[in-house]
């Protein structure tokens, strides 16, 4: 196929130059994948050959990615998983993708954001979100390639996931899974779920108590109001670049479980530590303090003994909810 290719270029040396291409990158799909200098290595400088290999790749990766632009993406999209093993499965280095959804679920924006060496790619936060939250994005589903063939997720891969959906849930902007693609396979990873193929999530809904200050007329309007305040905030940190100067932690707990309960979502120690910023340790000593003021109250997971919901105090919830609806925080 290859030297077909090659012969409507070169048609007396296609033969040849078929079989040094491949003999240097040894499969088609990482020959479509390799850069202009990389080709010229083999092909010489300015060859008609390694132009023509550039522009079949790049047509073919814009073919599919019309595929899937403009319609609703969901868990294990055939069509996407094609198009993610096609332009990144034969990568020789690590790349991180993010795929910006609105809240139908259709794609925004398909953006690399990050470049790693291979076996290591680091992964932070701050771009991911601050670009979601210029995109006005619902949802993201991250992507990565493993170069060396092998699509299952490391521990590092799920520990990252998990870290990137509580970060996301404090912002309102959900991470719908992890997918790690190579040439011959991938693998995806559910926040909060398991390796391997889709996964139906189940979620726990916070007990409703009798002083529920969610059922409150204003609740839609102190919710909205609350969502642009711990953006600004978020924004705020990232333009002075000084997060350490500027944050109130304490504050940022609250608003963050003051948003999750009024759209009855529930929030866990372990996530609100989390999106908080701070060292897990001191995290948890002020989920304390803020407990002993019975300003928050620990709830026990009915599913999972072993972990805990945090719910606003009834008295501050309806505090909060007459701040937040009264005026911009």
């Amino acid at each position: 196929m290859l030297a077909n290719l090659v012969a409507a270029i070169e048609p007396d040396n296609s033969e040849t130059l078929a079989a040094a291409l491949l003999a240097r990158h040894r499969t088609l799909a990482r020959l479509l994948e390799q850069s202009p200098e990389s080709l010229a290595q083999t092909l010489g400088r300015d060859s008609p050959v390694a132009a023509m290999i550039v522009a079949a790749r790049a047509a073919a990766s814009e073919a599919m990615r019309t595929g899937v632009a403009g319609r609703r993406i969901g868990s294990g999209d055939r069509r996407l998983i094609r198009y993610l093993r096609s332009s990144m499965g034969a990568l020789r280095d690590e790349v991180l993708r993010v795929l910006f959804l609105d809240a139908s679920r259709r794609l925004i924006a398909d953006e690399q954001l990050q470049h790693g060496t291979l076996g290591q790619l680091a992964i932070y936060p701050r771009t991911i979100f601050r670009r979601a939250i210029e995109l006005d994005a619902a949802a993201i589903i991250l992507v990565h390639n493993h170069p060396s063939g092998d699509p299952t997720p490391s521990a590092s891969d799920v520990e990252s996931t998990e870290r990137l959906a509580a970060i996301g849930h404090a912002l309102d902007v959900e991470v719908l899974e992890h997918i790690v693609v190579t040439l011959r396979g991938h693998r995806t990873i559910i926040p909060g779920g398991s390796r391997g193929g889709p996964v139906a999530s189940s979620r726990t809904v916070l007990r409703e108590g009798s002083n529920d200050w969610r059922s409150a007329a204003d609740v839609g309007r102190a919710l909205d109001k609350a969502q642009k305040a711990s953006r600004r905030r978020l924004l705020r940190r990232q333009l002075v670049g000084a997060p350490e100067l500027f944050g109130e932690p304490a504050w940022d707990m609250l608003i963050d479980l003051f948003i999750h309960e009024a759209q009855a979502k529930p929030v866990s120690t372990s996530s609100l530590c989390i999106a908080s910023g701070l060292p897990m340790s001191s995290a948890l000593r002020l989920l304390q303090r803020l407990c002993d003021q019975g300003l928050v109250t620990r709830e026990a997971d009915r599913q999972d003994g072993r972990r805990n919901f945090i719910r606003l105090a009834p008295p501050l919830g309806y505090r909060l909810m007459a701040y937040f609806s009264g005026g911009d925080e």
